[in-house]
């Protein structure tokens, strides 16, 4: 039932507009992030809370929204849609947690590719400025 305190925890940072606070508590040490734009996994708690910080600046919009969420032992997937630019997003966050609830693997899949391109040009913008 880990997934279910770590989903609760993850919806209280995406409300929060991007508390790093927040996301540094639900990131584990040795945590993975899956792009859906980059190929290489991107190992670390510190670049996992680069791309999901950027990604709530980018997302974290009034239109981004969870559409449906599904929950089996550690496992979370969470559908998200939002508008940015006019252009339509969908997509899925799928989330593994340890058993402690703390994030160690994270993947996003986004459709169509209109929306995959609006976020990587955003999403590259936005991990440029954070450093």
């Amino acid at each position: 039932m880990s997934a279910e305190s770590g989903v609760a925890q993850w919806h209280a940072y995406m409300e929060s507009g991007g508390d790093a606070e927040l996301l540094g508590a639900l990131v584990r040490d040795g945590a993975v992030f899956h792009s859906p734009v980059v190929h290489t996994p991107q190992e670390g708690k510190a670049k996992v809370m680069l791309y999901l910080l950027s990604a709530a600046k980018v997302l974290g919009g009034d239109s981004f929204r969870y559409v449906r969420e599904l929950i089996d032992g550690n496992e979370a997937l969470l559908e998200f849609t939002a508008t940015i630019d006019g252009i339509q997003i969908n997509g899925i966050d799928l989330i593994t947690f340890d058993d402690a609830g703390m994030i160690k693997d994270f993947k996003v899949m986004v459709r169509p590719l209109k929306a995959v391109n609006k976020l990587w040009e955003l999403m590259a913008a936005q991990l440029q400025a954070a450093g």
